[in-house]
């Protein structure tokens, strides 16, 4: 048996595999259990579950526990099996899952703010416990002895919440558009600067501690990739979106950028490209172009007996004209712009066909999305959304191609394509010819002879046993 990898062009459409329904209320929080088949979900509906992908390849919840009030947010560390849930009384509810996670243990309870938690974030490094509230508190608990060790005042309620280990600095997003950034302490913490580009309430964080390099998302539809690691002040704007931006997620293997919005929409942005700054617009009382009068500009339109136009800007160069001398459109794509936006006359002849090319796709999820997130260990993404529906997709960074020529005296040479699934913990199906024959993607190119059915774990035989030898 020979097998022979050739590395081909990358899929970027996300695929659904799975659909998780029967929720009363809409899903608050969830998140993909790494290396299982795996979600654990939180909702309005003061209901935790856990649930486990059986046989038939349908979820079934392996865990369901009430609690006291409705949870607003939770985060999971899977090395520990913690989770942390954020509750609308304020509390911050810890619980310990079991190896199988068929079962649950209550471990502690937060007092950590007097209002709805907003963000929860578990920092196993630090045992820190960071949340953020509606009461505008952002505070951090020692995890171990469960005791508050500090509290910052933000100016308005926060909604997006991220942590850098090597440094101890924290990034909160708040709904006055502004990111913060504070360096944290045992016991105390200071105020290292303030951003803000944003005319929305900032709605997600997403950081990249390799390339150092923050993004947040706004309910003015647009994304901003903030270089903290070059120190230059660099803000990269990204507009795909026609409505709030609701989850940020980063592929650092790939480096694509996944975000989604209210509408459904999700955005795969490639981010292995030199981007380009937005100019700042100019000011200007007559247009840079043919120097008509805005029409403000009452001395000009008296001296030269015009009437004053209305002024706009050119979103490449960023000058001030009007209308006849801006009445083309274009997309940038390096700027950040993949919808047509209004350019100068002359900006419009500058711009090749190279540099309209899309650095982005687009991809409609069926939802109204309110939570996203990625499981980098297997590329899978999910969505949750207020149709209180769970989809979860194979991601944009999921599928790797390979060509495989299989040599056997049972059933000669074959040759197939096939997609598999990085740390894949399925049989794949791919049949051989041979009666219950599959590539097992735990053993890559061995075949299983055991007859296994499709969806079976792998775990329920060893590559011992399923090699062909």
């Amino acid at each position: 048996m020979a097998a022979e990898i050739q590395p081909q062009p990358q899929a970027r459409k996300p695929c659904l595999l799975s659909k998780i329904e029967g929720f009363q209320e809409v899903v608050s929080t969830a998140v993909i259990i790494p290396k299982e088949d795996g979600v654990i979900s939180v909702s309005e509906d003061r209901a935790i579950r856990v649930w486990l992908k059986r046989d038939s390849g349908q979820y079934w919840p392996s865990v369901h526990h009430t609690v006291s009030s409705s949870c607003s947010c939770m985060s999971f560390n899977p090395e520990t099996r913690r989770l942390l849930v954020g509750m609308d009384t304020g509390s911050i509810c810890e619980f310990i899952l079991s190896e199988d996670y068929n079962k649950m243990t209550p471990a502690h309870t937060y007092q950590a703010h007097q209002s709805r938690v907003t963000v929860v974030l578990f920092v196993l490094e630090m045992e820190w416990l960071l949340s953020t509230g509606q009461d505008k508190n952002f505070t951090w608990h020692c995890s171990e002895s469960g005791q508050q060790l500090g509290t910052y005042r933000t100016t308005a309620w926060v909604s997006g919440l991220q942590f850098d280990v090597e440094t101890r600095h924290a990034f909160v997003g708040d709904h006055s558009g502004q990111v913060t950034i504070l360096k944290l302490e045992q016991d105390s913490c200071s105020l290292v600067t303030t951003f803000k580009g944003h005319t929305g309430n900032v709605t997600a964080l997403c950081w990249d501690p390799v390339q150092r390099v923050l993004f947040s998302g706004s309910s003015d539809h647009s994304i901003i990739m903030w270089d903290i690691g070059g120190r230059k002040g660099t803000a990269i704007e990204l507009q795909g979106h026609n409505d709030k931006v609701q989850g940020l997620c980063y592929a650092s293997h790939t480096r694509q950028l996944i975000s989604c919005s209210s509408d459904g929409g999700i955005v795969i942005w490639n981010m292995d490209v030199t981007r380009q700054e937005t100019p700042e617009w100019l000011d200007s009382d007559s247009c840079q172009k043919c120097e008509q009068p805005f029409f403000w500009n009452f001395k000009q339109m008296w001296d030269s007996k015009k009437i004053g136009l209305r002024q706009h800007h050119c979103r490449k160069c960023g000058q001030a004209v009007c209308g006849k001398c801006s009445s083309k459109r274009s997309t940038i794509p390096l700027m950040g712009f993949e919808f047509e936006v209004r350019v100068c006359d002359s900006c419009h002849e500058s711009i090749t066909d190279e540099d309209r090319a899309p650095t982005a796709t687009f991809h409609d999820s069926k939802h109204s999305i309110v939570y996203m997130h990625y499981e980098p260990t297997t590329g899978n993404l999910l969505t949750s959304g207020t149709d209180k529906v769970i989809k979860v997709w194979m991601g944009p960074s999921s599928i790797c191609c390979i060509s495989v020529s299989y040599k056997t005296s049972m059933c000669g040479t074959v040759m197939q394509w096939l997609a598999l699934l990085p740390h894949s913990k399925k049989v794949l199906s791919l049949s051989l010819g041979l009666p219950g024959a599959f590539l097992c993607g735990v053993c890559m190119f061995s075949l299983c002879l055991r007859e296994f059915s499709l969806g079976t774990p792998a775990s329920s035989h060893s590559p011992k046993t399923c090699s062909l030898g």
